[in-house]
C-alpha cells in the first residue's frame, strides 16, 4: 500500500509541477453552457432536436467530460450517469454474454445502443460489446432516457445511447497509449486524410489487453476483508480496425461508407484452458440528400457478421481435482438492416416538422452446445437455428403553440415482428438419438405511440413530460441457446417467447444558466409479459411440466429426468414495475473550479410472477439509491484535475436474497497539455483501494463479484 501511495504522489506531483513549464496550448476550459445549448443537436432523436427542446430526460457526455473521467472504458464512464445500472467491474472482466446495460432498473438488454446512429446491440445476445467503441475513438455520447420505441422499435424501453465517433478534421496522425495496473495497456492510432471537399477519410486502429483482477469471489458480503485481489484471472485481448469514408457527390448530398473488424479473446470464466473468442466484421453506408431548404431524405444500410466461440470449465470433484472444459458453444450470427426517412421542416398551421420513416432488419443465427464429460467426450448436444425479422413504419409531428410557449412531439410506430426456428433438437452423446422439436413460427404486431410536452416557463427554465409505449423482442440467446452441465444445472432456450410490452410516463424540469444546469425527473414504467428464467423444482414441477408441454419443449422432461438437479427455462411469466427519481447537476463555479453531482432513486419490483421470485420486493441487481459527485480543478488553462466519488446503496443479487452492502469508491484523473500536439494524463480508480463487493444479478453466493481494486493508469497522446 505504501509503494502504491508513493507512486500516486509522484505522478500527481509531476502534473502539478507541469503548469510552471513553458507551454503553448490549452486543455478545454469549462464550457459556456449558454453557448452549448445553441450548438448541441441530439442525433438520437432522428429529428435533429436541440438539447434544450428535449421532452425526455437527456444527458450529453461531451469530449471534456470523457477526458476528465478517471475510468478508462466507456461502460465505466456511463455507470456514473443517473439512471444507469452498470456495476464497478469493467466490461473486459465480465463474460461477453453479460456485457450489457440496465437503465432505470428495467433489466439488461432493454436499452438501445447506437454507434453513429446505427444499432450496436449484439444481434444474438442483445448485449453490448463495449470493446467495439474504445475511448480513443469517441467524440461524444448522447443518452436519452425513456421509451423510444416510437422512433427506434426494438430495445427502446430504457432509452437510447448514441455514441458519436470522431470524424476527419484535417490530414493529421494521432497516436495514444496508456499502461497501468494488472498489465492493462492500450494503444491506438488514427490517420485523417482530407482528399478534397468531396472526399474525406479516417483510418483508426487500437489494441487493448489486460491480465485482469479477481472477478468472482466466494465470500460473505458482510466480510469484504476476505476478498483476495489478484487471485483469479480474467485476461483479455481486444483489437479493432476502422475505415470511415465521407463523400459529397453533389452540393446537396452527403454520404458515408464505414467498415470495421474487431476481435475479443478473454478468460472471463476464470480458467486459462477455456477462452472465449468473438470475431466481428461490419459495414455500413448511407446518404443524406437535401431536396429543398426545408426537406431532406436519409437512407442507410448496414451488415454485421459475428462468430462467437465460447467455452466453460469446472474442477473435478475428486482427485486429482484438476479443471476440465465441460462445455463449448459455437454461435455464428449476422444482421442485415436498412432504413429510409423523409424530414420536412414545415412551420405551417402550427406544425413545425414531420418525419416519415421505414426500416427493416433480419437477424440469422445458430447455436451448437456440446456438453463434455471430464474425459473430453461429448455427453450431449443441443442445436438450434433460426431468424427474426423486424419491419417498422414510423411517423412523428412537432408543433409549437402560438399563444403559450408549449412544444409538443407526437409520434407513433407500427412494428411487425416474426421469429422462425426451423431446426431445434437435443441429442445424446456425440449427437446420437436427436429429439427434434416442431417449433411454430411466432409473430406479433406492436404499436408504439409517444407524446412529449415541453413548456418554456422562463428562458432558462422548462417543464417537460412524456408518455410512451415500447417493446423488446426476446434475444436469440433466449430462443436458441440451451446450455449448462450436470454440476451447476441446465438452462433451456424457449423458441416460443414473444416480445415484452412497456407503458410508461415521466415528468421533469431543467434549469440552465451560463455556468451549468440542473435536471430532475420522476418516472414510472410497467413491463408486461417480461422475459424471465423459470427454475424447475420438485414443488413446481407439475406447473412447469404443463408449460413445457404447452410450448412443445420436450427438453424440459429430457433434462429434468436425466440427472440434472437444477433446470430452468425462459418464459414471459412475469410483470415488472419500476419507479424512481433522477437528478443531475453541473456548475462551473469560475474559471478554475467545476462541480458535478448526480443521484437516482429506483424502486423496481415484480407485480406478478410465475417464477419463484417474490413480488413487491426490490429485484436483484438494482440498488435503490445511487449517487455520484465530482470536483474539477483547472490550476492553469493547460491542466485539469478531477476527483470523483461514487456511492452505491444496499441491494440484492437475487430478488429478496443474497444482500450486497453499500459502498463508496473514490477516483482521480489529471490531464496536462504539454504542447499543441502532445498531452499526458494519469488516473486512479478506487484511490483508497477499498475492497468491496459490487452489485450483480446471481442466484448463488459463489457469484459475489469483487469490485474494481485500486488501478493506476498513465498515458499520452501525440498529434503530428
Amino acid at each position: 500500500m505504501g509503494k502504491q501511495l508513493r507512486l500516486i504522489t509522484h505522478v500527481l506531483a509531476l502534473f502539478l509541477m507541469a503548469p510552471f513549464c513553458y507551454c503553448w496550448a490549452q486543455i478545454a476550459p469549462p464550457p459556456d453552457y449558454d453557448q452549448k445549448l445553441s450548438d448541441v443537436i441530439v442525433n438520437a432523436t432522428r429529428s435533429d432536436t436541440p438539447l434544450d427542446q428535449m421532452p425526455l430526460n437527456t444527458t450529453i457526455l461531451t469530449k471534456e467530460v470523457l477526458e476528465s473521467s478517471p475510468d478508462q472504458t466507456i461502460d465505466q464512464v456511463l455507470k456514473n450517469v443517473p439512471g444507469v445500472f452498470l456495476n464497478d467491474v469493467p466490461y473486459y472482466q465480465k463474460d461477453p454474454t453479460g456485457q450489457s446495460i440496465n437503465v432505470r432498473g428495467l433489466g439488461y438488454g432493454r436499452t438501445l445502443v447506437l454507434v453513429d446512429g446505427l444499432p450496436a446491440n449484439d444481434a444474438f445476445y442483445g448485449t453490448v460489446q463495449w470493446n467495439l467503441v474504445p475511448m480513443s475513438s469517441i467524440e461524444s455520447v448522447e443518452f436519452v432516457r425513456g421509451g423510444v420505441s416510437s422512433l427506434w422499435g426494438n430495445y427502446g424501453m430504457g432509452g437510447v445511447i448514441n455514441i458519436n465517433t470522431k470524424t476527419p478534421k484535417n490530414s493529421a496522425q494521432d497516436v495514444s497509449a496508456s499502461y497501468g495496473s494488472f498489465s492493462t495497456g492500450n494503444i491506438s492510432a488514427s490517420k485523417d486524410l482530407i482528399v478534397s471537399d468531396a472526399v474525406q477519410m479516417r483510418f483508426s486502429a487500437d489494441y487493448f489487453s489486460s491480465e485482469g483482477f479477481q472477478n468472482y469471489a466466494t465470500i460473505s458480503p458482510g466480510s469484504p476483508s476476505n476478498i483476495k485481489n489478484g487471485m483469479g484471472t480474467d485476461g483479455v485481448k481486444n483489437s479493432n480496425i476502422r475505415l470511415q469514408n465521407y463523400f459529397k457527390p453533389t452540393q446537396d448530398t452527403n454520404a458515408f461508407l464505414r467498415m470495421g473488424y474487431s476481435t475479443m479473446a478473454d478468460l472471463s470464466n476464470n480458467y486459462a484452458i477455456a477462452p472465449n473468442l468473438i470475431q466481428t466484421a461490419d459495414v455500413a453506408a448511407g446518404s443524406t440528400t437535401r431536396l429543398d431548404v426545408d426537406k431532406k431524405t436519409q437512407v442507410n444500410v448496414y451488415y454485421q457478421a459475428t462468430n462467437f466461440y465460447k467455452q466453460t470449465a469446472n474442477n473435478l470433484t475428486a482427485a486429482p481435482y484438476k479443471p476440465y472444459i465441460n462445455a463449448n458453444y459455437t454461435d455464428p450470427y449476422s444482421t442485415l438492416g436498412t432504413s429510409a426517412q423523409y424530414t420536412h421542416d414545415l412551420k405551417v398551421a402550427g406544425i413545425d416538422q414531420y418525419i416519415i420513416g421505414i426500416d427493416a432488419r433480419n437477424i440469422s443465427a445458430s447455436n451448437q452446445t456440446n456438453n463434455l464429460a471430464n474425459t473430453g467426450a461429448v455427453s450431449s448436444v443441443s442445436y438450434a437455428q433460426g431468424q427474426q425479422n423486424f419491419y417498422g413504419l414510423l411517423g412523428q409531428i412537432k408543433s409549437s403553440a402560438g399563444v403559450i410557449p408549449l412544444e409538443a412531439t407526437l409520434g407513433a410506430r407500427v412494428d411487425s415482428w416474426n421469429s422462425q426456428t426451423p431446426t431445434s433438437y437435443n441429442a445424446g452423446a456425440n449427437g446420437t438419438n436427436p429429439l427434434y422439436q416442431a417449433i411454430p413460427n411466432q409473430s406479433k404486431t406492436q404499436l408504439s405511440p409517444s407524446l412529449g410536452l415541453l413548456y418554456k416557463a422562463m428562458p432558462n427554465w422548462d417543464l417537460r413530460s412524456a408518455a410512451y409505449q415500447a417493446f423488446h423482442a426476446p434475444s436469440m440467446n433466449n430462443t436458441l441457446r440451451s446450455y449448462g452441465n450436470n454440476v451447476s444445472g441446465y438452462s433451456l432456450a424457449n423458441p416460443n417467447l414473444t416480445p415484452e410490452t412497456m407503458t410508461g410516463y415521466e415528468v421533469g424540469t431543467d434549469y440552465r444558466w451560463k455556468g451549468g444546469f440542473a435536471q430532475l425527473t420522476a418516472f414510472n414504467n410497467y413491463i408486461q409479459n417480461a422475459i424471465a428464467s423459470y427454475k424447475i423444482t420438485s414443488s413446481n414441477w407439475a406447473f412447469a411440466n404443463s408449460l413445457c408441454s404447452a410450448s412443445g419443449l420436450n427438453g424440459c422432461q429430457q433434462y429434468a429426468g436425466g440427472g440434472y438437479t437444477n433446470v430452468s427455462y425462459y418464459t414471459n411469466q412475469q410483470n415488472l414495475l419500476s419507479r424512481g427519481l433522477e437528478f443531475q447537476y453541473h456548475h462551473d463555479v469560475n474559471s478554475n473550479w467545476a462541480l458535478d453531482g448526480g443521484y437516482s432513486y429506483t424502486r423496481t419490483v415484480l407485480t406478478w410472477s410465475a417464477t419463484t421470485d417474490p413480488i413487491n420486493t426490490q429485484v436483484g441487481g438494482v440498488p435503490r439509491n445511487m449517487a455520484n459527485a465530482g470536483v474539477t480543478y483547472y490550476p492553469v488553462p493547460q491542466a485539469s484535475m478531477t476527483t470523483t466519488v461514487r456511492y452505491v446503496g444496499n441491494s440484492w443479487m437475487a430478488t429478496g436474497s443474497l444482500p450486497v452492502p453499500a459502498y463508496a469508491v473514490v477516483g482521480l484523473k489529471a490531464n496536462y497539455q504539454v504542447t499543441p500536439q502532445a498531452s499526458v494524463f494519469a488516473s486512479v480508480v478506487n484511490l483508497l483501494n477499498r475492497q468491496y463487493v459490487t452489485f450483480n444479478i446471481a442466484s448463488q453466493a459463489s457469484a459475489y463479484q469483487a469490485g474494481m481494486p485500486q488501478a493506476i493508469t498513465v498515458g499520452a497522446r501525440i498529434i503530428f
